[in-house]
């Protein structure tokens, strides 16, 4: 049963049904379609990442929408949204704050940086420094910024949405490993289709869609929503499968760097997500399958063989999938 269909009450454990989880994605996913037009899967994996409590890394050449879908998803929930542009001589304490001396006071204050907000758009991330782009870390994997010894907490939901070019374009340097990993997924817009980049021309004449944008969920639906998907059933057999693929990559001759145990569990909680929004409480080896790229491929490092065979990592996770046996349903 996929998002926006009706749901016909399929159980998961306990009886409850994932009908909460989808009125409100549907309203979210509708409201983001009206500025992001002809890319549903698109918009289908922002939202997943967003209620699996994960962050998202948009990559794609310049022009295609990237930095409008991170900020529909913003608008769409009506949370707190701040926007960092990523330049070379940003620094860290631009993103997480900084403590100032207040001479009136004779004491140091804490002035938040744009980090604390329910959606942070980090937008071309790949333009900083690495130096930059690692004040990033902490907040992404423990929800908190430290600065002058103190730890303060981000409020969930807190997402970060990071729009990169490819890192063959001037200007850019290439996201650290450790930086990868705390992506939940990657994904490309790509280019639109001739009829959807004709009606992009008629929405775009008189102004922007996002203007027209209003808000259809509230901080408290995406708790609930992510509350909801955190019970989402795995099989043991599931489970398992989802062990089995990650440790694959880890074995492949055509890599040089396989998947960490951080992807597994954020595979896991992808699928959780995925499977809440086609009205299930519980996971399925295709949901498995269907996240296996966008969750792994951008955390491999491509071993010599497969860069003489012009391979790439989406490439070699695909065949680990199609090689790998499905468990068989109990």
């Amino acid at each position: 049963m996929s998002l926006g269909t009706h749901h016909n009450g399929a159980p998961r454990p306990g009886g409850e049904s994932a009908d909460p989880v989808l009125g409100h994605a549907f309203r979210i996913r509708k409201a983001i379609e009206t500025v992001i037009e002809g890319k549903p899967e698109v918009v289908r994996m922002a939202l997943t990442v967003l209620l699996a409590e994960g962050h998202l890394l948009i990559e794609d050449v310049p022009g295609v929408g990237k930095t409008m879908l991170a900020k529909a998803l913003g608008r769409a929930v009506d949370g707190t949204v701040q926007r960092i542009q990523f330049t070379p001589d940003l620094l860290p304490g631009d993103i997480t704050g900084v403590s100032v001396y207040h001479q009136e006071r004779h004491a140091f204050e804490f002035s938040p940086g744009p980090v604390f907000a329910n959606i942070v758009l980090g937008d071309e991330i790949n333009r900083a420094s690495p130096k930059t782009q690692s004040a990033l870390l902490e907040c992404m994997e423990e929800m908190q910024v430290s600065v002058d010894g103190t730890a303060r907490p981000l409020e969930p939901p807190f997402m970060v949405v990071a729009t990169q070019n490819p890192g063959d374009m001037e200007g850019t340097y290439p996201l650290p490993e450790a930086q990868r990993d705390r992506f939940m997924a990657r994904i490309s817009v790509g280019y639109p289709t001739p009829q959807a980049e004709l009606d992009m021309i008629d929405m775009h004449s008189a102004a922007s869609p996002l203007d027209r944008l209003a808000p259809v969920a509230g901080v408290a639906d995406v708790r609930a929503m992510a509350e909801y998907v955190r019970t989402v059933h795995v099989a043991p057999g599931v489970r398992r499968y989802v062990v089995d693929l990650v440790t694959a990559t880890r074995t492949s001759p055509l890599l040089r760097l396989g998947a960490s145990p951080r992807a597994t569990l954020h595979l896991v909680r992808a699928a959780r997500a995925y499977a809440a929004l086609e009205g299930r409480g519980y996971v399925v080896p295709d949901d498995v399958q269907a996240l296996a790229v966008p969750v792994l491929a951008h955390r491999l490092l491509l071993a010599p063989e497969a860069r003489m065979e012009q391979r790439t990592a989406e490439q070699i996770v695909a065949d680990l999938v199609a090689r790998l046996p499905i468990p068989a349903p109990r």
